[in-house]
């Protein structure tokens, strides 16, 4: 596996958890303090197009590292629980670094 496949996951992770971070403080002052409803519905929608991009990306990875079914959908739905996709790529992080396979890897072999 290419270190790139990792590396989009890890992107798309980190960018998904931290919008839905955002996403959760504008639904805070949306129905909390009724300010905001319109930051919170394009909030909602750029979560959601990056969302739609992060699954993309955790399946292409979880298929080339060959996970069964039900690790892939947990990693796939820790994208909709605040602060999972943190732990959660932290975990893929460390299981799949040992599948990557560079050209200067195996040049030097």
């Amino acid at each position: 596996m290419k270190r790139s496949v990792l590396t989009r996951y890890r992107v798309m992770a980190f960018a998904t958890a931290v919008m839905l971070l955002v996403l959760c403080t504008c639904m805070v002052f949306k129905y909390g303090f009724d300010k905001g409803a319109d930051l919170t519905f394009v909030v909602s929608q750029v979560h959601g197009v990056l969302f739609m991009i992060y699954l993309v990306f955790a399946f292409d990875l979880s298929s080339k590292a060959r996970w069964p079914f039900g690790k892939m959908l947990w990693v796939m739905l820790s994208g909709t629980i605040p602060l999972a996709a943190f732990f959660v790529e932290r975990t893929v992080r460390s299981e799949v670094e040992p599948l990557i396979t560079d050209r200067l890897a195996t040049a030097d072999a």
